[in-house]
């Protein structure tokens, strides 16, 4: 049983400082030690390479007994003098190796635009390995980062070697050197384990000739076991429930303030947090008309049970901030006045805890009539519009989610204008928010708007070092407690914006997607990625990201 392998392209001479004809196929036959042959046996005779100048052909023993054929050819004129013996050779190969040096994008651009098309015509779904040698030589230290562009002028972007292997289905790999590490291990690792499929592929091929051929089925091949799967992860609890309540108690980014009929404060409240669970508020705030709930009693309860007042001479007006003073509402219903602070607490609780809300109203309130007009209020504030109210089945829908059942509700306000107190400037853009919920869900949000730095007192805040993007998905996870980046770069990016701003709950859930894309993504897979694993435990140490480095870490060692 014989190897194929087929090796296009010049990848240079620059790492020999001797007049051997050495390459990066000559010097991984030379050195990894499950290729068998000294250094006369590897060249064939003198006759055959003047007969085909543009090849050079080798031929060694892999892995003991499998014969292994190599023809590597540096020049690619074959493919216009010679087109029928490059055809049978691409045809005929089990391996195909595209080699070409960083430093030479003429040469590149050449061989992208004119002879691949040719090779893609006539590959026959073996695997085609990608490799870029050399280290750029603008560049003190070698960059993987696919969005780099600091050397696309002079040499071969590592965006263009990958675009160059998606169009070929290939395995991309970058070889800084020519040493032990990266021809033994990184290249000669992947050229192996490609060696390897082709000998089980021919191996199968073959044991189905011979059933066909013959009833004796022979002793089936060894089955080899599966690998030890990675524990299952669980992340972290949400406090996305506790956040918001205790909103509720420390009165920070107050926006409106409750009355009695007798003008006394009884509650102070945030607009966003009401407005997420009631339409009757939305009303009240101007956030919706009545054009556009088209429910009468929803604007019927909002008539009769608050009034706003806006008389600047109001002794109750708030001092703390002349600027923009909380809005003024007062609370019609006596009864339910004398409740309000147990009915905010439940909203901002979840609105879910029914029992507790009646238990709590009984208390004040002696008269079972009372309780039950004071609780069919609290429904009709929920009420959503167009649907018929009814007690019973409102608890029923409410204890079948035990969570924030508005935390889907707060997304209607995330990136709108609507109640925003701020707006974040980020890449020449604005992205307009609601310091309330910033507060209540993160810790350091919470002390540069109430702490003697500039943002407290600025509407306009400039953010630096992430994206547009990445913070729209941070604030996604702030309202909604949730998130879905679309791959493992966005997930790092999301991963440093939650260290930056220390909310280490969506830290866990980045780490947690991390881990699982790479436990779940093939080997080839992840070479066609460029995905630097080393970078990335360095990036998972600097951010205290624990699982993540630990984890991967053993993916290294499988």
């Amino acid at each position: 049983m014989s190897i194929h392998i087929v090796a296009l392209g010049n990848e240079g001479d620059s790492f020999h400082q001797d007049n051997r004809p050495s390459g990066l196929i000559r010097t991984y036959l030379g050195r990894s030690p499950l290729v068998s042959g000294d250094e006369s046996s590897l060249l064939l005779n003198a006759t055959s390479t003047v007969a085909r100048p543009v090849f050079t052909e080798y031929q060694a023993s892999a892995f003991g007994n499998v014969k292994l054929v190599v023809h590597d050819c540096p020049v690619w004129d074959i493919f216009d003098s010679d087109w029928y013996t490059s055809r049978n050779l691409i045809g005929g190969a089990d391996i195909i190796v595209i080699k070409y040096n960083v430093n030479d994008k003429f040469s590149f651009h050449e061989v992208r635009d004119n002879y691949i098309p040719v090779i893609k015509r006539a590959l026959n779904s073996v695997p085609v390995i990608i490799a870029a040698v050399g280290t750029r030589q603008n560049e003190e230290l070698p960059c993987t980062c696919p969005l780099c562009t600091s050397d696309r002028g002079s040499c071969v972007s590592t965006t263009e070697g990958i675009q160059l292997a998606k169009e070929l289905g290939a395995t991309y790999l970058e070889l800084h050197s020519l040493d032990d590490f990266y021809i033994g291990k990184y290249f000669g690792g992947v050229l192996e384990y490609f060696m390897i499929q082709a000998l089980n592929q021919k191996t199968s091929e073959k044991m189905k000739k011979r059933k066909m051929s013959s009833s004796f089925h022979g002793i089936r091949p060894p089955q080899l076991e599966q690998p030890e799967k990675m524990p299952v992860l669980k992340a972290e609890a949400s406090h996305y429930n506790s956040d918001l309540n205790n909103l509720l108690f420390c009165c920070q980014c107050v926006d409106v303030v409750f009355y009695n009929p007798d003008l006394k404060e009884v509650v102070e409240a945030h607009k966003i947090v009401l407005c997420a669970v009631s339409h009757v508020f939305m009303l009240l705030f101007n956030v919706k008309s009545p054009a556009d709930i088209q429910d009468s009693s929803i604007i019927r309860t909002t008539q009769d049970l608050f009034a706003i007042n806006r008389d600047p001479a109001f002794s109750g007006a708030s001092q703390d901030s002349p600027g923009n003073p909380p809005l003024r509402v007062i609370v019609k219903d006596v009864l339910f006045c004398s409740c309000l602070s147990d009915i905010l607490r439940f909203i901002y609780s979840g609105a879910f805890q029914w029992e507790e809300l009646e238990e709590d109203i009984r208390k004040k309130l002696k008269d079972s009539g009372d309780v039950s007009s004071v609780i069919e209020k609290v429904k009709c504030i929920l009420k959503t519009p167009g649907k018929i109210n009814c007690l019973r089945n409102c608890k029923t829908y409410q204890a079948r989610k035990p969570l924030w059942f508005y935390s889907t509700s707060l997304k209607f306000f995330l990136n709108k204008p609507m109640l925003a107190d701020v707006v974040f400037e980020i890449q020449g853009t604005t992205v307009p928010a609601h310091r309330a919920i910033l507060v209540a869900r993160c810790e350091v949000m919470a002390a540069m708007f109430n702490g003697n730095y500039m943002e407290a007192k600025s509407v306009l805040i400039p953010v630096y070092g992430v994206s547009k993007e990445t913070f729209l998905s941070f604030l996604e996870y702030l309202y909604t407690d949730s998130c879905c980046p679309a791959g493992i770069f966005q997930a790092m990016c999301l991963l440093i914006c939650a260290e930056m701003y220390q909310v280490s709950r969506l830290q866990h859930i980045c780490e947690l997607f991390i881990i699982t894309q790479l436990q779940s993504m093939p080997s080839r897979e992840l070479a066609a990625m460029n995905l630097d694993i080393v970078d990335l435990l360095k990036k998972a140490k600097w951010k205290s990201a624990v699982l993540l480095k630990s984890t991967d870490g053993r993916r290294i060692c499988t």
